[in-house]
């Protein structure tokens, strides 16, 4: 047996010690560098993050500020109510989700459970109205409308409200000055959400939890302004939650005032006559159908003409927008989103679209001057005009012989513009276009800015429609399969609307004759808006400047300090030469004087106050006519129209000129009274705002509308024959 000696393991031992040495010092070093990471590295971010562990924030909303008309009336302000709360939170750490809690408010509060219930719910896609759309971690508005027995009766029984709150709150008011609810050009007020919080925390107006925002309306186009700056009060406080000292204070900051050019006054006149036009046009039997007219919707504007700022806008129908604050009711809610109440939350003044009928023609006119035809020459106004098998008639088929197109303005003779819209269509190349067609028809309504919008500062202006080729070749690739399903039994006969739709699965991207025909006269296809074709009649009025109409005039802060003007911008000028627009002024003068809108200006004083308008009534395939009157003078421009209303002067006839009367003070017979006039001239200066906040506002007086003459005396005072309509 052979001995090892001892030595022989000796340096085998040593490596093994050496390695575990220097894996032990290794980890040491490891475990030290990331002591000095923590500890002195990022010692001081590590800190504040624990302090911040034991930091609690208090915040106070700001107070929002005033949407105030053109002298300083408030049109939304805010009044202080006592609210009462819910902390959803709270409500469910309890057993029961805070159910019996709920249950003991609502008997406080004159409520059912289930209202109770439903307000601190929720909202996603399943869920009705009401419902809280806002952060679940703020706490939640149940009322407030409170008194002061029901919220001393929560606070005093505090153990049996747990997580519930009863305290005075600022809360927003539409004040509805003389019933002028301006509803939907102010807009409405809800909570924000988290995704709103998440996507605007890095911006220079981050949300907070407690905030309300603006969602339609100058609420939300002013929102940043109008929200000022919430103040935040940071404790540190110990884990049993006891203050240690105050670490942040930053007083919140009350949002500034916006000033509208709105008058409050002319905004009552505008929205009662909207409303009682429709009203009293409802009583009345279209001869068409036989049916008494719907009158189902309407929109006024009246805007500067020098500057396209708004003093007055109305829609119909509308609503009362105090019904948001603090939570809608699902009633509410049903009433302002359904059919059946034809959606009051438009403002179709700039999303109500239709065919302009007859007030499109001074751009028709327009078109025929670039294209070459003379203003002052000699076109049939015939009776009727032929187009292959279908005749186009003259409304109430009168004719007038040889007239200038501004005769045929002032008489509304489509059959004048059916033949020069088919005469274009021929020089364009017909059923076979040329490479480059002249198009001047579609081309100048464009440059007269339709089938855009006007960049109006009120959210969701829809764009209306100018159905050119590029348009009509786009609607026929979208719709050809549809078209062409409906439209297959129509081989053999089929009614009138498979017909058509077997008609353009076949060729509806072409540009036919009775498209240009049709459009000339502003029927058809195209589509605008009232608040686009105010701001065409105030280009006329001004000159040939498009402006972007307004309704912001300025923003002040809240002590009055800081003002900064909204100045008007206009967006391009209409495409055609001061003579033209000098022609088309003197045309639109006659409408009134001698024309279709002559039997509603009877006693007009034409010489002091100069006025011009374009009456209009544009047929809509399955409904009754929509009626269009769009007016201006030198200072104003008012446009009117009311669905299913049937003719231009005769629906919106009465009401224009009862607004113009107003802001004049004129009475029926045209005497002016100065001291009786509303806004004779545009308001100018912005209303002073003191440094506490106040504001000497004038009083607005109830609009009480003047004795009408009777529809005969009117049309007698102007020599015409009573009873005649455009």
């Amino acid at each position: 047996m052979t001995n090892i000696p001892e030595t022989g393991r000796t340096p085998r031992v040593q490596i093994r010690l050496i390695i575990l040495q220097i894996l032990v010092l290794s980890l040491l070093l490891t475990l030290g560098g990331r002591l000095w990471y923590l500890q002195v590295r990022n010692g001081d971010e590590y800190a504040d993050e624990a302090n911040g562990n034991h930091v609690q924030r208090v915040v106070q909303p700001a107070v929002r500020g005033s949407i105030l008309d053109a002298r300083g009336v408030p049109l939304a302000d805010n009044e202080t109510r006592l609210v009462v709360s819910a902390s959803r939170t709270e409500l469910m750490k309890m057993k029961d989700d805070g159910e019996a809690v709920l249950t003991r408010l609502a008997e406080v509060l004159g409520m059912t459970p289930k209202e109770v219930a439903d307000k601190v719910r929720l909202c996603n896609a399943e869920t009705p109205q009401p419902c809280w759309n806002g952060s679940p971690y703020q706490p939640i508005p149940i009322t407030d409308e409170a008194t002061p027995k029901q919220a001393l009766q929560i606070r005093e029984r505090a153990e049996d409200f747990p997580g519930i709150t009863a305290e005075p709150t600022a809360v927003r008011r539409y004040t509805a000055p003389a019933d002028a609810r301006t509803s939907q050009v102010l807009g409405y007020l809800s909570p924000v959400t988290d995704e709103e919080i998440q996507a605007a925390k890095d911006t220079d107006s981050p949300y907070l939890r407690s905030d309300q925002v603006g969602r339609s309306g100058l609420e939300r186009t002013y929102d940043k302004q109008l929200r000022g700056k919430a103040g935040v009060t940071a404790y540190e406080v110990d884990k049993l939650g006891r203050v240690m000292r105050q670490t942040q204070a930053e007083p919140a900051q009350p949002g500034a005032n916006v000033v509208t050019s709105i008058d409050a006054r002319v905004q009552a006149v505008a929205e009662y006559e909207l409303y009682d036009a429709m009203k009293k046009i409802r009583g009345e039997t279209d001869k068409i159908t036989g049916e008494k007219y719907k009158a189902d919707s309407g929109a006024v504007v009246v805007m500067e003409s020098k500057t396209g700022r708004v003093v007055a806008m109305a829609s119909n129908p509308d609503y009362d927008p105090n019904a948001w604050v603090g939570g809608i009711s699902g009633k509410d809610y049903t009433k302002l989103t359904s059919k059946k109440s034809n959606y009051p939350l438009l403002n179709r003044a700039i999303q109500g679209q239709a065919a302009p009928g007859s007030i499109f023609k001074v751009v028709s006119a327009s078109a025929a001057v670039r294209a070459g035809y003379d203003f002052d020459g000699r076109y049939n106004c015939s009776s009727s005009f032929s187009l292959g098998n279908r005749s186009f008639k003259n409304f109430e088929s009168k004719g007038y012989g040889p007239i200038s197109l501004g005769r045929a303005l002032e008489v509304s003779c489509n059959t004048v513009f059916y033949a020069l819209g088919h005469q274009e269509w021929q020089r364009d190349g017909g059923n076979k276009p040329k490479k480059n067609p002249g198009d001047w028809f579609y081309k100048t309504a464009r440059d007269f800015g339709l089938g855009s919008e006007t960049g109006i500062d009120l959210p969701n202006e829809v764009s209306g429609r100018i159905p050119d080729r590029k348009w009509k070749q786009d609607y026929w690739k979208a719709n050809k399969d549809a078209w062409c399903k409906q439209g297959k039994s129509a081989k053999d006969g089929g009614d009138y609307a498979q017909q058509i739709a077997y008609e353009n699965c076949l060729e509806g991207n072409r540009l036919k004759a009775g498209d240009s025909v049709n459009y000339a006269i502003g029927q058809g296809d195209i589509l605008v808006t009232p608040i686009q074709m105010a701001t065409v009649y105030s280009a006329i009025s001004n000159g040939g400047t498009l402006y972007d109409p307004s309704v912001g005039k300025a923003t002040i802060s809240a002590d009055g300090k800081h003002v900064e003007e909204i100045k008007p911008k206009a967006h391009g000028k209409l495409p055609i030469n001061g003579k033209t627009i000098s022609q088309l002024d003197g045309a639109l003068r006659s409408v009134t004087q001698s024309g279709t809108a002559a039997w509603r200006f009877g006693g007009w004083p034409h010489d002091k106050i100069p006025i011009r308008a374009k009456t209009g009534t544009a047929q809509v395939y399955g409904k009754q006519t929509t009626s269009w009157l769009a007016t201006y003078t030198d200072d104003y421009t008012i446009v009117m129209t009311i669905s299913q209303g049937g003719t231009g002067s005769g629906a919106s006839g009465p009401a224009v000129r009862n607004i113009y009367d107003a802001m004049y003070g004129l009475d029926k017979s045209g005497k002016q009274d100065l001291k009786k006039a509303l806004l004779p001239k545009p308001q100018k200066d912005l209303p002073k705002i003191e440094a506490d906040g106040s504001i000497d506002a004038p009083k607005v007086k109830p609009y009480v509308p003047l004795q009408e003459e009777p529809p005969a005396q009117q049309e007698l005072a102007a020599g015409l024959t009573p009873g005649r309509r455009d």
